[in-house]
């Protein structure tokens, strides 16, 4: 009996023990159960909920439309239009081959677009959402649309294009926008951008394009969209506007670009033409040219490989881009510098026998031609080498360079377009840095000789000669030359400029100045350039000038013996009118040989276009000033001989 009670008791310890352990086993699984909740709906709320809604909700960038580029009078030389897009998600698609046949009785895939296809997605990856296919028309969209479920992976998408109207003209300028590489990615993210060009596949590649790529873009906006777990969109849960990219005034004028554009006709070359006043950029070429809208969705090979190969280079930028020795066009320069310099007085009269003697070499005139006595005003209009030759060792190569500078030459601007050169305004420093052997680092007295007249080791852009050009033309101040004139809110409509007050004025004494102004006045009068500018009814002033592509080695200039793209180059510059210029202008013709006969009659076209442009709506043109030479010791009787004989 003693023995069953005290069994009965083991067994109910026993199943107490149990119960109290099945007990504490169930608390600590609700004790874990609870923690567990609080962790996820307290201490990890935040971030699950998140991790809900991405799962629910999709952020939609959405692009802003790319700011429009104008001409200073609204003429449209970059714009947008809304485009049908066909874009694939490869690792969604399957078997492109497949997908290809399947697509082509709807929507046509010539080969060329199947191969840059292909080529896309090996550069973007098999999951990027890659174009297919660009410009579909209204009928392959609304088939598209109606079979698109057939077709996973694929989608049909509208946005914005860019187009160039203008094809040809200024497309230096403009430049042109392009796919966004792997090193333009680099450089967004470098510069904290990348977030704003998130649903943006092209951007800036060169031109304004490329240089105001910040305020053409914009600023990306977004959508907040509730999808299905199949990521098919429900509704719009937040939306914020993207902000469209401003609009660029430019300061070029397309009538007159298109002028000076023709004029070149078949010419390789460059013009610039600035306002004076203003620093605007009023013309801007550079010949030949090429068609941007080539390199909007990817230029095919056959038109890279003309453009790329062509001998005439038509996709350097030459004003900027292209160095070249100035020729006679720098002796005005040389002629202020001496006088600013105290190293020669205008009324100093030099003989000139053809040649200037030194150090036993004779340096002589273009043609071996001789002038007899001359003074600054006359060596000027005849452009005598020897009189220019004579001051190089007076005035020496780092006064010279100290001169020089602050009209530009040989110094980057600042132009708002990528690509310019600095070029070479040579001295004893620059010469010293330039070359690693001691004995070619010295500096020789003979080569201050050749800098004088714009040869030696000059090499300056067009645009810097423009630039110096109208600094002359407005009295020393310079105004910074510029391709945008003014950014335009694109809601507002409001407009800021970019460029209004001088950046300096260079100390150029009254008297010397008008000493050199009235030299050019009479050039294109009675000078080197007077063919050109017969029955203009304005009075010009401007020098002419030739420019050696290679040295002659002692030997006699015949054109007709060499080769063409050997021979000198043609160079003007000059503004107009005297009185108050309104446009200063540099040109070069590349191996056309005398600049009064080939580069002077281009500026006179460009002149006329733009002083007289007034006259065909009846009012009287904007410079009616009498065409008699300024220097009171020659008559209109005394006319210079222009014949190719007589330097330039």
């Amino acid at each position: 009996m003693f023995e069953f009670k005290k069994t009965g008791q083991q067994q109910k310890n026993r199943f107490l023990l149990r119960a109290v352990v099945a007990g504490l086993f169930a608390l600590a699984c609700f004790g874990i159960l609870i923690s567990r909740l609080w962790v996820l709906q307290v201490d990890r709320h935040e971030g699950l909920a998140a991790r809900a809604d991405s799962n629910r909700i999709a952020v939609v960038p959405v692009p802003p439309r790319r700011g429009e580029i104008v001409d200073r009078n609204g003429e449209v030389l970059a714009r947008n239009y809304l485009s049908y897009t066909l874009e694939v998600v490869p690792a969604r698609a399957g078997n492109l081959d497949e997908l290809f046949s399947e697509l082509n009785p709807i929507v046509h895939l010539s080969a060329t677009d199947q191969r840059r296809f292909r080529r896309r997605v090996a550069e973007s990856g098999k999951y990027a959402s890659v174009v297919l296919r660009n410009n579909l028309n209204e009928t392959e969209a609304a088939w598209f649309a109606a079979h698109s479920f057939r077709f996973a992976g694929v989608e049909l998408r509208a946005r914005w294009v860019r187009e160039y109207p203008q094809g040809k003209s200024a497309a230096h300028v403009v430049g042109y926008t392009g796919r966004i590489s792997e090193p333009d990615v680099v450089a967004l993210d470098e510069s904290g951008q990348l977030g704003n060009y998130r649903g943006t596949d092209v951007i800036g590649k060169k031109g304004i394009e490329k240089t105001w790529e910040t305020a053409l873009h914009g600023k990306t906006g977004l959508q907040e969209v509730e999808v299905t777990a199949r990521g098919k969109p429900v509704r719009v849960l937040h939306h914020v506007d993207p902000i469209p990219g401003a609009n660029l005034v430019l300061s070029l004028d397309m009538g007159l670009q298109r002028v000076a554009e023709e004029a070149f006709k078949d010419f390789r070359g460059a013009l610039v033409a600035i306002e004076p006043a203003t620093g605007d950029v009023l013309a801007f070429v550079s010949q030949p040219s090429f068609d941007p809208n080539f390199f909007i969705d990817g230029i095919d090979i056959e038109n890279w490989r003309q453009l790329n190969e062509s001998p005439d280079h038509p996709l350097i930028n030459r004003p900027v881009y292209g160095t070249y020795p100035i020729g006679s066009t720098y002796k005005p320069f040389v002629a202020l510098a001496a006088l600013e310099l105290n190293k020669r007085r205008a009324t100093d009269r030099i003989n000139d026998p053809g040649y200037f003697e030194f150090g036993g070499q004779k340096f002589r005139n273009s043609g071996s031609t001789v002038f007899g006595a001359l003074d600054m005003h006359r060596a000027l209009v005849v452009s005598s080498d020897t009189y220019f030759y004579s001051l190089g060792p007076e005035i020496g190569v780092n006064p010279l360079h100290d001169f020089m500078k602050p009209f530009g030459f040989g110094q980057l601007t600042g132009i708002d377009i990528e690509g310019e050169k600095r070029g070479i305004l040579p001295s004893t420093e620059w010469k010293r840095n330039a070359y690693k052997n001691r004995d070619q680092q010295r500096w020789y007295a003979g080569e201050t000789i050749s800098v004088a007249v714009g040869q030696g080791y000059n090499a300056f852009t067009l645009l810097q000669l423009a630039q110096a050009t109208s600094v002359l033309a407005n009295d020393g101040v310079y105004m910074k030359p510029h391709l945008v004139r003014a950014l335009e809110n694109a809601r507002t409509g409001e407009q800021k400029l970019t460029v209004s007050e001088p950046s300096y004025t260079i100390p150029l004494k009254k008297e010397n100045l008008q000493v050199v102004k009235r030299a050019l006045a009479d050039v294109t009068l009675v000078g080197t350039a007077r063919q050109a500018f017969v029955g203009a009814p304005y009075l010009a002033a401007g020098k002419t000038g030739t420019a050696q592509v290679y040295s002659l080695r002692g030997s006699k200039y015949r054109a007709s013996a060499i080769d063409e793209r050997l021979r000198d180059h043609a160079l003007f510059m000059a503004y107009a009118p005297t009185i108050n210029p309104k446009i200063a202008v540099a040109v070069i013709v590349e191996n056309a040989g005398w600049g009064g006969s080939v580069a002077a009659p281009i500026a006179r076209k460009v002149f006329d276009a733009w002083l007289l442009r007034d006259q065909k709506t009846g009012q009287k043109p904007l410079a009616d000033i009498s065409r008699k030479p300024l220097n009171p010791n020659m008559s209109d009787t005394q006319e210079i001989d222009a014949s190719p004989g007589v330097s330039q």
